[in-house]
């Protein structure tokens, strides 16, 4: 690790104020000291924003409100989550470990980077890490990589269970620009796939601060389930991961959510999917056919080829276990 300085701010106006040629953000760190670590991030300035971004969750007007600095385990445990939003909850409850999760903030959930080995691994060439270089996962060890909107630049996969719930439920990303203006991301424009600039993770302006996330209550609080599939039970990082939520009306589905974590550069919607469910029975014969309509067209790649029969696997079990079947 290369030596810093670090410099704690106490308003989001203060970073802009901090000059420095390479300067970034802190806040719980468990992913940032990571990357300082392997010497994948080699910041010279941190700047540390606990005290300068708010810690509460809130419930006002059918919006839930999840500040920058909450800890992930204070969103998973908040009562108007785990009872408006249980899908929010059980999503987290399924990533990392406790210690982390009482560490890791929501607004540094949100922007982590990606667990491929060769972004970590700064002896081999990385578009990520460093733009047009190559990827090396392509031909190489692709077995966690992507099966759905990857190129040739980058076959990277999103590692938050956090996010696969935001997206599943039409989230929000609120934010603070350089030049103080606040803006709104919906959460499906946030994060992006690759294209021609693999590097970059989402669509945040530069030097912009995340300030909070917010969530519509919606009719999904009854029938909702996560589902994630990992090498071992604990402090591993998705295989596939699901994120499914039904609005019913006795056995008919009236609304569909469908999301998964571990296929994609960005926490991937199954949109067709979820048109199908609309106004069908739920039965076990119905969520495979939604299933394999989600995964039809998904082309893995040498060594992940598993991620296809597996990932219908887990739609099926979390659509059951929406409505225990």
């Amino acid at each position: 690790m290369r030596p810093f300085n670090i410099q704690k701010v106490d308003s989001v106006a203060g970073i802009s104020k901090i000059k420095s040629v390479n300067k970034q953000v802190i806040a719980g760190g468990t992913n940032l000291v990571d990357l300082m670590k392997k010497n994948v991030a080699q910041p010279d300035t941190l700047i540390d924003v606990t005290s300068a971004l708010s810690k509460k969750v809130s419930l006002r007007s059918n919006i839930l409100q999840i500040d920058a600095m909450v800890s992930n385990s204070q969103v998973a445990s908040d009562k108007d989550v785990t009872e408006r939003f249980p899908l929010i909850s059980k999503a987290i409850l399924a990533g990392a470990s406790p210690q982390i999760r009482n560490m890791a903030s929501s607004a540094g959930n949100l922007l982590q980077r990606t667990r491929c080995p060769y972004f970590y691994d700064i002896t081999t060439p990385c578009n990520k890490r460093k733009p047009n270089s190559g990827c090396s996962a392509i031909e190489g060890n692709n077995r966690m990589s992507a099966v759905a909107g990857y190129n040739d630049q980058c076959v990277a996969v999103h590692p938050s269970d956090f996010c696969v719930a935001l997206a599943a439920l039409d989230a929000q990303v609120s934010a603070i620009t350089d030049d103080q203006k606040e803006i709104v991301i919906p959460f499906k424009d946030f994060h992006k796939l690759p294209e021609n600039t693999p590097w970059l993770d989402n669509t945040l302006p530069k030097n912009a601060i995340i300030t909070g996330i917010q969530v519509s209550s919606n009719t999904f609080d009854k029938h909702n389930a996560y589902v994630k599939i990992r090498d071992r039970t604990s402090y591993a990082f998705a295989l596939v991961s699901v994120a499914a939520a039904l609005d019913m009306n006795g056995n008919t589905i009236s609304e569909a959510r469908l999301a998964s974590g571990g296929v994609a550069h960005k926490p991937w919607r199954w949109y067709e999917a979820e048109k199908f469910l609309k106004g069908k029975s739920a039965t076990e014969d119905v969520f495979e056919e939604a299933a394999k309509l989600a995964t039809k067209d998904l082309k893995p790649l040498s060594e992940n080829a598993y991620k296809i029969p597996m990932l219908q696997g887990a739609i099926v079990t979390a659509l059951k276990n929406c409505v225990n079947l």
